[in-house]
């Protein structure tokens, strides 16, 4: 009987977690960063869950919102939108805070956007911030991630 209760909550749980899985992640911590005189707020997604999860399913996003996602070690980056209803543009950030590259990406797509040279983080804001703040490659973010790499 025990058995056949727990065989059957395992098999509800199994079934409730891709509905769960759909819930954007709201409650990451976050990180106050600078592109010239712009301020971004920014999620930060440092674990391997976090970042397989980024910015799915979100609807909307403030203008100054963004999500940082970090990785160990520095290494040619790739990204798609696959499940991300926003369109978005990927910062491809050097340690020292340097933009190698900017990709912006269409929702609901498997292309790959990949970072020009390895990096070990990627900034993803609205699709056109950066443009509409004339933020172009080369230019360096500020913030605590990456006086930290300095």
């Amino acid at each position: 009987m025990f058995q056949r209760l727990f065989a059957l909550l395992a098999l509800s749980l199994t079934a409730m977690s891709p509905v769960l899985a759909q819930e954007p992640q709201m409650d990451l911590q976050r990180v106050r960063l600078t592109a010239g005189m712009y301020q971004i707020d920014a999620q930060v997604a440092q674990q391997p869950r976090e970042r397989e999860i980024g910015l799915m399913f979100r609807k909307e996003m403030p203008q100054q919102e963004g999500m940082l996602f970090v990785f160990e070690e520095p290494t040619t980056q790739c990204f798609w939108m696959k499940n991300t209803i926003l369109p978005l543009t990927a910062a491809f950030v050097a340690d020292d805070g340097r933009i190698v590259n900017l990709v912006d990406m269409q929702p609901q797509t498997t292309n790959t956007h990949c970072s020009e040279a390895p990096v070990r983080y990627v900034l993803e804001m609205n699709q056109g911030w950066f443009a509409k703040k004339n933020i172009k490659k080369g230019v360096k973010l500020g913030g605590a991630p990456f006086e930290a790499r300095r």
